[in-house]
């Protein structure tokens, strides 16, 4: 069989599998937000942080919540890595110094899970597992609960009240995360990942020198590294690692992982706001840019361009042998597409258009399908974006799931989609005019941008991942990058809150025979246009300085 067919079967399983828990998931995630049954351990939690679930809150309570939460988050894994060399299980290793606990507190939290340091040199058990793995559950949670809140804006009407936070965030965790996560975890277990809490091991001669290996919660933590698309990896080389990811079944369970909540929340979104069909048309465009990506990053890597490509049956340098091109490109794009970051290649060694293709993919919002909870509410900011262009067309005040798009509306999203490119772009343009920064970067010309480009795009869109040709370890990167992956996280929410309070207040438009219809497949296509224009209309003069410059001339 040859790999280009291998592939396509892989592709074709993972769709079945998506299709699958598609709809008993996005059910099931519908149920959980409007229940208002309150199980015994999350009584215990709301009693514990005198959370009233029951009581609604308006989008400034609501904001205050995830802020206060993400506060109290920062400092709390701030401060577990300050102490890590007093704390036992910590396997001899010292505390983290205050830049780079800095920027990995603000990195789990952000669910960017951006990592400038090796895991297994650096953290220890508590630390991977108490701190690091519990901001996993959290920060994913965090995002669903602001997606939710978006949906019930549409939902209701006459009520500036969007639910109640800390139910969201608990319901999420304990109903939905968890769950998945324990019988994952078994899967990944039974595949070849470990799971223990042993010490440092030597396991022989490694280039004269003696290797060492420790283990850890690697299953457990995997996960949800997946399932709640963070990204951060226990072991430095993160999914390319066989502890964490040993075969190409592990590998396609994990990009299932990665897909599952964010495809699925298109179904609990249909089912919330009484429309099935407005569901499938966002999860068609979604699926339309996945695909299409998928389809691309395998046919550039596959390109037999030279003897040495020929000889290995595309371009595998910097890829597992285990997972082969195929296997390799589809993790690449369900990584880059949604907010995970991790990674089972070397996204450097790439051809110079495969690794446009993965920059692109975050500078596209992270929306198809996006990460847990912010690909949903950044595709329906990209769908207000889109009725609105349609309504210029046709002259039309417009209108989206019977609420008119006015100025407040559009302003508000406005702001969301700018936020990202000028953090992108601005620290990228300040790095690369300092003579410091570009120190760090072990390629020169379009490779070298390249590198510094991948880092702030991946901060701030919350990704995680890197081209790792960049040396990020220094006190600007851990600073700047740690600012853009707050910045990119929380001040989008603002936005999304405060549009989510415009609508729920408005009362419901009646639908006429000159609306727009959002549920059928011509609108799906004006969304996907929509989304790719105004990505690249903002990136494509910088990706055109790094790499389509490097994929031309390759």
């Amino acid at each position: 069989m040859s790999p280009q067919v291998a592939g396509l079967l892989q592709l074709t399983a993972l769709i079945a599998a998506l299709a699958l828990a598609y709809r008993p998931l996005g059910d099931y995630m519908a149920r959980v937000y409007s229940s208002e049954k309150n199980y015994r351990p999350e009584k215990w939690i709301y009693k514990a942080i005198g959370a009233h679930p029951a009581a609604e809150m308006r989008w400034p309570a609501y904001l205050r919540g995830v802020l206060a939460f993400s506060t109290v988050s920062v400092l709390f894994l701030y401060l577990m890595q300050r102490v890590q060399g007093s704390l036992p299980g910590s396997l001899g290793f010292s505390s983290i110094d205050p830049d780079q606990a800095f920027n990995t507190a603000a990195s789990f939290v952000a669910n960017t899970n951006w990592q400038s340091y090796y895991g297994e040199q650096a953290m220890g058990h508590v630390v991977q597992t108490g701190g690091l793995a519990v901001q996993n559950f959290l920060s994913a949670a965090v995002g669903m609960a602001v997606a939710v809140a978006l949906v019930r804006g549409f939902a209701r009407s006459r009520t500036g009240e969007l639910g109640n936070f800390w139910a969201d965030l608990v319901r999420g965790t304990v109903r939905i995360l968890i769950p998945i996560s324990v019988i994952g975890a078994i899967v990944l277990v039974a595949c070849g990942a470990i799971q223990n809490f042993s010490g440092i091991h030597q396991v022989g001669q490694f280039m004269g020198g003696t290797q060492e290996w420790n283990g850890g919660g690697v299953a457990s933590q995997e996960v949800i590294k997946e399932l709640g698309t963070n990204g951060g990896g226990y072991f430095n080389a993160n999914s390319a690692h066989p502890f964490e990811n040993p075969n190409p079944l592990s590998n396609l369970f994990e990009i299932f992982l990665i897909l599952l909540i964010p495809f699925a929340l298109t179904r609990t979104f249909g089912r919330m706001v009484g429309s099935l069909k407005q569901g499938y048309a966002i999860l068609g465009a979604m699926a339309v840019i996945w695909i299409g990506f998928t389809a691309l990053m395998m046919w550039t890597e596959f390109a037999h361009r030279g003897p040495a490509f020929e000889i290995a049956g595309g371009a595998m340098e910097g890829k597992e042998t285990r997972f082969g091109i195929a296997g390799s490109s589809m993790f690449a794009v369900a990584t880059t597409l949604t907010s995970t970051g991790a990674v089972n290649s070397f996204h450097s060694s790439y051809t110079g258009f495969g690794g446009g293709i993965t920059m692109l993919g975050m500078q596209l919002g992270e929306i198809a399908p996006g990460g847990v909870g912010s690909g949903l509410y950044g595709m329906l900011i990209m769908a207000i974006i889109a009725v609105f262009i349609a309504g210029l067309m046709v002259g039309r005040t417009p209108e989206y799931l019977g609420k008119k798009i006015g100025t407040r509306q559009i302003k508000l999203a406005a702001c969301y989609i700018l936020v990202t490119p000028a953090l992108v772009l601005g620290f990228t343009a300040v790095a690369m005019a300092l003579p410091t920064p570009a120190d760090s970067m072990t390629n020169s010309g379009a490779h070298g941008f390249s590198e510094i480009l991948y880092a702030y795009t991946s901060g701030a869109n919350n990704n995680g991942s890197a081209f790792a040709g960049l040396n990020a370890d220094t006190q600007w990167f851990n600073t700047t990058i740690g600012i853009a992956m707050l910045l990119g996280r929380f001040l989008p929410m603002v936005f999304v809150l405060a549009l989510a309070g415009s609508l729920a207040e408005q009362k419901p438009v009646p639908e006429t025979a000159g609306t727009l219809r959002t549920d059928k497949p011509l609108y799906a296509g004006l969304l996907v246009g929509t989304i790719l224009i105004i990505t690249g209309l903002t990136y494509f003069p910088a990706l055109a300085l790094g790499p389509l410059a490097e994929g031309l001339a390759s």
